[in-house]
């Protein structure tokens, strides 16, 4: 079941500008942020944190993530141009990865030396998750964040939405944007009563090590190979690297699959550095040693497939909390720029609280489709990577052939249209 459009509205009473709340400040928080401060959109960010953020490894962004930057602020996009980081290599610049076996000696024995995934007009990006925030932070002045304020409930109330905090607080707001990832309390205040079964989110099936290594030390251990973005693929496991800190660092991604469900609770298990070179037995020693930088954490990973609305009344999902996905695409944190992009654009056009349903509406209408496809498509590469996809396997030149062709939708979206026939459909809910 599914919001319908909210009723036209006509001859709207005078009323301040509405009073808008993010839950959370995060890329996609602060990317909502962002744009609607540059539209000059009154906004309150509530961060259950006491600071901002800084932990987290690299990020992957396609070239739709920069066009949403753009749009969200041209600034945003003209900073982060300066923190970037590319592959290494004059002719990796196109590639998004190099598909090469995990077993020893990397596929060599078999012939098998290079398979680039890209296209021409892509170049590969990626930044350290804390360069990507500390740019964001630039452009959120100091009073627009409160810290220290843990929602422990979001309800709506009379055309209003009450957010109670852990601190014994409370807010009536005429608007939350909920941006508190994937398991965010905002999911339930959408989905609670619409679709019950979809508040939680899916285990995708696969848990991961990760961790950063100075690139001199890449260097010595994975010699060439170190610089450029690497898939090394096997049965049932992966591990991606790629160059970060504007290729000071080297960033890595163990994958293993796991068909049973993750009984551990919500975050990442202690293990130990046995378990891991356990799980990977039969891969190449270069890449074990990757495992002496590794956190000794086995983290799960979960996504949202299934999302019947971003919105319900008041509330509204963005980022994560509405359609969090596995990595192998590289592209949940682009898809929650795009949501902030034609968000932002939307809310700048509400004169007053009432016309703020129609917007979430339109946002719905025009996130929702491509987003969740972005989940679906996400946990398909998973399976492709780790050569459990049915029909190709371990085959790795139809591997190649798939990733080759898979992306092309998600890069090269048009944006722009997309915040355009969102704008109609809010002028003709609102019959201006």
């Amino acid at each position: 079941m599914e919001n319908s459009p909210p009723d036209q509205m006509t001859d709207l009473p005078s009323q301040g500008p509405p009073i808008i709340a993010i839950l959370g400040a995060g890329i996609g928080g602060l990317a909502a942020a962002i744009g609607l401060i540059k539209r000059n959109v009154p906004v309150t960010i509530y961060e259950a944190a006491d600071r901002f953020s800084t932990v987290g490894a690299g990020i992957g962004l396609g070239p739709n993530a920069l066009n949403a930057m753009d749009l969200i602020d041209p600034r945003f996009r003209e900073n982060y141009e300066k923190v970037k980081t590319r592959n290494e290599r004059p002719d990796f610049e196109h590639s998004v990865f190099d598909a090469l076996y995990a077993e020893e000696g990397f596929g060599e024995k078999r012939g098998w030396t290079r398979a680039l995934i890209g296209a021409p007009y892509f170049t590969r990006s990626s930044a350290h998750r804390r360069d990507l925030l500390e740019i964001m932070q630039s452009f959120i002045p100091e009073k627009v964040v409160r810290f220290g304020k843990r929602a422990r409930s979001v309800t709506q109330v009379d055309n209003k939405v009450l957010i109670e905090f852990y601190d014994g607080t409370s807010e009536l707001v005429d608007a939350v944007i909920g941006c508190d990832g994937v398991k965010g309390i905002t999911r339930r205040t959408v989905l609670g009563d619409i679709a019950p079964q979809e508040v939680q989110p899916t285990f995708c099936g696969m848990y991961i090590y990760r961790g950063i290594i100075p690139m001199k030390e890449a260097k010595d251990i994975l010699g060439a190979h170190a610089g450029d973005a690497k898939f090394f693929m096997a049965k049932g496991k992966g591990v991606a690297v790629y160059p970060i800190s504007q290729g000071r660092e080297e960033n890595f991604v163990f994958f293993i699959a796991q068909s049973t469900p993750w009984v551990y609770g919500d975050t990442a298990v202690p293990c130990t550095k046995e378990e891991m070179i356990e799980d990977l037995k039969g891969f190449d020693n270069r890449l074990l040693k990757l495992l002496d930088y590794a956190m000794l954490l086995r983290w799960p990973t979960w996504h949202h497939p299934k999302t019947s609305t971003y919105y319900n009344g008041r509330v509204c999902l963005l980022g994560d909390v509405a359609h969090a996905c596995s990595p192998h695409q590289a592209a949940g944190a682009g898809q929650g720029l795009e949501d902030a992009a034609v968000l932002s654009h939307l809310l700048a056009l509400v004169r007053t609280p009432a016309e703020i349903e129609v917007a979430f509406d339109a946002y719905n209408a025009i996130r929702r489709p491509r987003a969740q496809k972005v989940v679906t498509t996400s946990y398909d590469a998973g399976l492709l990577y780790t050569w459990r996809y049915p029909g190709i396997e371990d085959n790795m030149d139809k591997i190649v052939e798939n990733a080759n062709q898979r992306l092309h939708w998600i890069w090269q979206h048009d944006l722009g249209a997309d915040i355009k026939t969102a704008e109609d459909r809010f002028h003709r809910l609102c019959q201006r």
